[in-house]
């Protein structure tokens, strides 16, 4: 681990950060506790029926249905290396709310591990538990 106190790009970076802090909190004080991970909570998740008739088999009757497309997008984000934090939590509500199941999400991330490593996998699985546990609350 190295030592940012020496480093004049991660002070400035702080020193911005805690600007930036202070701004919001004079323009708005609620921007203060804002977060970029409350953002994605703004995108509602889709009905089934319209997942269906957007991505599903509605236009392609022997296509694949909009939870599999899902599961297989998730798996494409888990193979990515899971750094796509919000878009990983929102397909597994989307994929939840399609009629996919907990063990379907987890089976579909633990396989990617082949092709993207443990890290990867571990990572994903945890973002998958926090999209999980926000729709059980």
């Amino acid at each position: 681990m190295t030592d940012n106190s020496n480093n004049p790009f991660a002070a400035m970076f702080a020193q911005t950060q805690e600007m930036a802090k202070e701004f919001a909190k004079s323009v708005n004080p609620a921007l203060g506790s804002f977060t970029p991970k409350g953002f994605e909570n703004l995108w509602p998740t889709m009905p089934a029926e319209m997942m269906e008739a957007l991505m599903g088999k509605q236009f392609n009757p022997d296509g694949l249905d909009a939870k599999t497309r899902l599961l297989l997008t998730l798996q494409a984000l888990t193979i990515q290396g899971a750094i796509a934090e919000p878009q990983i939590r929102t397909t597994v509500r989307h994929a939840i709310t399609a009629g996919a199941t907990k063990q379907e999400i987890a089976e579909t991330i633990a396989q990617a591990a082949v092709f993207a490593g443990v890290p990867a996998m571990t990572k994903a699985m945890e973002l998958a538990r926090e999209a999980i546990d926000g729709d059980e609350e």
